[in-house]
C-alpha cells in the first residue's frame, strides 16, 4: 500500500484459537449448579473460556474500582442490577457479596446462574466454602494440554523446546517469549497472591523458597531439608506448600497405599505444574542449556506428570495418580489406581530404549502380580514387549485412554 508517496508493507495478523478441552465439562456443570466456580492458575485462561462459553451473560470484574465499589457499598443492589445472572470475575475482591449471593441462589431455581472466577484460588474458595457450600460446582482450569495446542498447530516439535516454552495461554496467543513472561509472572504472582493470603514480610525468601523446590520437582518433598535450607522453620515451609498448593503452582502426588509387606516411602512427590515455570526458577534459558542440564529427566517427568493430570481435570474425573517406593529404593514413576485396578507407569527421558528401564516395572510387576504396564519416553519407537509392557512415546498418552 502507498500514501502519500510512502510504501507500507501490510503484514496480515492471525488470531490463534485454542479450543479448551474443559469446554463441555464447564457446560455439564452450569447444567447443575445454580452458580459455578472456575478455579486454576492466575492466566491459565479461566476468563477467556468464561467468556466464550456464557456469552450472553453479563460480564463484571471486580477488579474495576467502579465495580467493586457498588459491590460493596450496596451488594444487594449490584447483584439486583443482574436479574439474569452474570459472570463475577476477581469476585474473591467482594467478600461480603457472598453471603448475598447465597440468599439470591437460595431462592432461584435457574442452573448456571452466576459464574464466578479469580486470580486468587485460595481466597475465592475460602469465601465459597464459607457461605456458598453445596451450591456451586467446580472447574479448575489448568494450562494449554498437548492435545489443545496440537489442535491449534501451536505445539513445538522438540521437547526441549516444550519445556522451555511451557503451556501458559499468553505465551503462545500473545506470543511473549517464556524468558521474558514468566520472571513477571512469578513476580506477579508473589506480590498479588501471596502476599493476599498470607502476611509474609519477606517476599525475596519467598521466591528463594520456589527456587529451592523448582530444583527438586520430581522428588520426594522433605520440608526438613528445605527448612534448612530456605532459612524458616517448618510450620512455615507447609504453609508456602499449601499456597502453592492451592494456586496451582504445584501438584504433590501421593504415594500409593499398597505396600506388598515392604515399608513404603509416605511422603509426597512434588510436581510443578509448568516447566517454564521451572526452567525459569532455575536459571535455564535456551534448549541447548536444558539439554544438558543435570535434572533435566526430572523436568520432563514433571511435564509429563502435569499433562496426565490435565487429561483427567479437563473431564472433570477425580485424579488418580499415585506414585510407589519402597525404602529399598525400589520406585515407580506412576501408580493408575482405577476403581483398584493397577497400571504401573514408567517415565524416561532418554530416546533410546534400554534394559535398565525396565528394571523397576519388572521388580513390581513381580511383586503385585500385575501383568500390564507402560514406559513413555523421549524416542519415537513404539512396541510391546513380551513381559507386558507397553512402549510409546510421550505424546502419544493423549491418544491413550490411561
Amino acid at each position: 500500500m502507498e500514501l502519500f508517496g510512502i510504501r507500507f508493507q501490510i503484514i496480515p495478523y492471525i488470531c490463534f484459537v485454542i479450543q479448551r478441552s474443559a469446554k463441555d465439562k464447564l457446560l455439564n456443570i452450569a447444567s447443575k449448579f445454580k452458580a459455578v466456580a472456575v478455579t486454576g492458575a492466575r492466566q491459565s485462561g479461566k476468563t477467556t473460556l468464561i467468556k466464550k462459553v456464557f456469552k450472553n451473560k453479563a460480564y463484571l470484574s471486580l477488579e474495576n474500582p467502579d465495580n467493586r465499589h457498588f459491590a460493596l457499598e450496596d451488594p444487594r443492589g449490584f447483584l439486583a442490577s443482574y436479574p439474569k445472572g452474570a459472570i463475577l470475575d476477581e469476585v474473591q475482591r467482594t467478600p461480603l457479596l457472598f453471603s448475598y449471593l447465597q440468599e439470591i441462589l437460595d431462592n432461584s431455581k435457574e442452573k448456571g446462574l452466576f459464574i464466578l472466577s479469580g486470580s486468587n484460588n485460595f481466597l475465592l474458595q475460602q469465601s465459597i466454602s464459607q457461605t456458598l457450600a453445596g451450591r456451586v460446582g467446580y472447574l479448575n482450569l489448568l494450562p494449554f494440554s498437548i492435545t489443545e495446542l496440537r489442535k491449534g498447530k501451536m505445539l513445538p516439535s522438540a521437547d526441549d523446546a516444550l519445556m522451555l516454552k511451557g503451556f501458559y495461554p499468553p505465551v503462545y496467543d500473545q506470543k511473549i517469549p517464556p524468558q521474558d513472561w514468566c520472571p513477571n509472572y512469578i513476580r506477579t504472582y508473589i506480590e498479588k497472591d501471596v502476599r493476599q493470603i498470607k502476611n509474609i514480610t519477606d517476599l525475596i525468601i519467598f521466591e528463594r523458597f520456589m527456587r529451592l523446590l523448582a530444583g527438586r520437582t520430581g522428588q520426594e518433598l522433605n520440608s526438613s531439608a528445605l527448612s534448612v535450607e530456605a532459612g524458616v522453620d517448618v510450620k512455615t515451609i507447609q504453609s508456602w506448600i499449601g499456597i502453592l498448593e492451592s494456586s496451582f503452582i504445584i501438584y504433590l502426588l501421593k504415594p500409593h497405599h499398597k505396600n506388598y509387606n515392604k515399608t513404603l516411602v509416605k511422603r509426597p512427590k512434588v510436581y510443578f505444574y509448568d516447566t517454564a515455570l521451572v526452567c525459569s526458577l532455575l536459571g535455564i534459558h535456551t534448549a541447548k542449556q536444558l539439554s544438558t542440564y543435570p535434572t533435566r529427566g526430572a523436568i520432563f517427568e514433571t511435564m509429563v506428570i502435569a499433562e496426565l493430570v490435565k487429561k483427567r481435570t479437563n473431564k472433570g474425573l477425580p485424579v488418580n495418580l499415585f506414585y510407589w517406593r519402597d525404602k529399598t529404593g525400589h520406585e515407580i514413576d506412576l501408580i493408575i489406581d482405577d476403581g483398584g485396578s493397577l497400571l504401573p507407569v514408567e517415565i524416561k527421558s532418554g530416546k533410546t530404549i534400554n534394559s535398565e528401564f525396565f528394571k523397576n516395572i519388572d521388580y513390581w510387576t513381580n511383586l503385585s502380580g500385575v501383568q500390564k504396564s507402560v514406559l513413555l519416553y523421549g524416542g519415537e519407537q513404539s512396541q510391546k514387549r513380551s513381559n507386558g509392557t507397553e512402549i510409546f512415546n510421550w505424546r502419544k498418552l493423549i491418544s491413550k485412554d490411561l
